[in-house]
């Protein structure tokens, strides 16, 4: 008896499992999903180059600030 119960939990987890797979491309996000592509080398190098870009930046703006906290006050 204890053997249909955990069964019957496995085929219920399954049913749902099955009914939101049907529905994936469906839902609010099936038109972004349809639309999405591969991005070309061009598009891939330029996205590459904007991330490294913005990586140098923010660890320049936190070695400033580092600097301004530590070794600048020293000086005074």
């Amino acid at each position: 008896m204890a053997g249909d119960e955990e069964e019957s939990t496995y085929e219920d987890f399954q049913d749902e499992l099955e009914t939101k797979a049907r529905g994936f491309g469906k839902g609010k996000y099936g038109r972004i999903l349809k639309m999405a592509r591969t991005p070309s080398k061009d598009e891939y190098v330029k996205t590459l180059y904007i991330t490294a870009i913005g990586i140098i930046v923010i660890g320049f703006v936190g070695f400033a600030i580092w600097w301004l906290m530590t070794v600048l006050p020293t000086y005074f």
